[in-house]
């Protein structure tokens, strides 16, 4: 997860290096981005080790092995949705978010060929749940290690160009995203198919409705968190595109970083999802609320120092990817009113993650769309009654204490004896 981070970090400082309006044309595009990998990672990922784990902490191994291949299918399927979506779509979808003029046709050009990836990265996804859902966190970690460490590289020679390799810009950068989850996911099917791993991936298995549905409702419950994750950052984003592109820009910068701490709490989470969902299917409930807070905890202290130190020390972020004075300006309130409070976000999200081990997100779901709600609302009435943007980053912030606070008191409410 930290090489995963690594990779948002060199995205967003080789498109800083592209210029202003590239940079504008990313805060648009990376959202969406962003939701996908929550989606294939995160909901649908989390409902197939969810659905694997409990199976074999019933010691029940036939019916994990037939939920490989039904998790397969699932990933391939809405694959192909998101790759046909956005190839049809994408000008549409993007100018409804504020895109326009080069800002527009920079996110276009990262946004077609990153989308048409969009079946390695949710067969990469769905294969590395399977296997955390055995209990191998060793395999999808190397894995996800390497595909991290060629995304960089690739995105870096591709975009930037390096000795004889021009620079093919924002459509370089998404390149290397590609190539490498594409890698990744012909690595991960060999691996599912061959002897090595605890699970396997049999085309001979009867499918089965029963565990279609054993997975997606609890992937299908989660993708609501995550959309309005995504939709929470869109309201905002909309809302900062009237304030012009540095504004928009610097923002930008402030939301990478938002998105950079959910792959950090991502790794506290995928640990203690597969562990919960095991617990329960061998009825140790106590056990498993014991996992979940010891997770969610530690989450929130890591992400809570990171959030404390670019409140005080705004320039070790925004810097990096930057020197024009109204963007530096823009990111640092941004993390001025949002950085005190990740330590909620994480303490949240961590707690999701758990909560989809135990198949009970009705709460979590609740405290998402409490956020997502006051976002709107307060920004609508800030665009009604002459706010600013610094205005709205207070929203934000609020947004984050009141998610945390509320998904806590769910968890902690919530019997998860059934």
């Amino acid at each position: 997860m930290t090489a995963s981070a690594l990779v948002s970090i060199a995205e967003t400082w080789y498109v800083g290096q592209l210029g202003i309006l590239p940079l504008a044309g990313m805060a648009l595009v990376f959202p969406l981005v962003m939701l996908q990998q929550m989606l294939s990672a995160g909901s649908v990922g989390g409902g197939i080790s969810s659905a694997i784990s409990r199976a074999m902490g019933a010691n029940n191994p036939d019916k994990a092995n037939a939920l490989v291949l039904h998790a397969s299918l699932i990933g391939l399927g809405i694959g192909v949705f998101f790759t046909l979506l956005f190839a049809l779509f994408s000008p549409l979808i993007f100018a409804a978010l504020g895109g326009q003029g080069e800002a527009l046709a920079h996110c276009l050009a990262y946004a077609h060929i990153a989308f048409a990836g969009a079946i390695s990265i949710w067969l990469t996804n769905a294969f590395a749940s399977v296997i955390r859902g055995s209990g191998n966190m060793r395999t999808p970690s190397q894995v996800l290690l390497f595909t991290s460490l060629a995304q960089v590289i690739l995105s870096g020679v591709l975009g930037l160009g390096f000795g004889p390799i021009p620079s093919f810009g924002m459509a370089g950068v998404a390149t290397g995203s590609l190539v490498a989850f594409t890698a990744s996911a012909l690595y991960l099917f060999w691996y599912l198919r061959s002897g090595h791993s605890t699970l396997r991936l049999n085309f001979n298995s009867p499918l089965s409705k029963e565990l279609f549905v054993d997975i997606l409702k609890v992937g299908g419950m989660s993708s609501l968190s995550s959309l309005q994750t995504v939709a929470t950052i869109l309201v905002v984003t909309r809302l900062i595109a009237d304030f012009g592109p540095e504004a928009l820009a610097g923002y930008g910068i402030g939301t990478r970083l938002e998105f950079l701490l959910v792959p950090i709490t991502f790794s506290f989470g995928v640990a203690c999802l597969p562990m919960v969902g095991m617990a329960l299917g061998a009825k140790m409930v106590s056990r498993a609320k014991q996992i979940a807070w010891s997770g969610a905890l530690m989450a929130a202290a890591l992400v809570g120092c990171i959030g404390f130190v670019v409140r005080v020390w705004p320039g070790l972020w925004a810097n990096l990817f930057s020197n024009n004075p109204m963007v530096l300006a823009s990111a640092s309130q941004y993390f001025e009113w949002v950085g005190p409070c990740y330590g909620f976000f994480a303490l949240g999200l961590c707690l999701y993650f758990a909560s989809q081990g135990a198949g009970k997100l009705w709460g979590p779901v609740l405290a998402g769309t409490l956020r997502l709600g006051l976002v709107a609302a307060g920004g609508w009435w800030l665009t009604q009654h002459n706010g600013t943007a610094e205005q709205m980053f207070m929203l934000i912030a609020l947004g984050m204490v009141s998610y945390g606070g509320l998904t806590a008191l769910s968890v902690w409410k919530t019997s998860w004896a059934r």
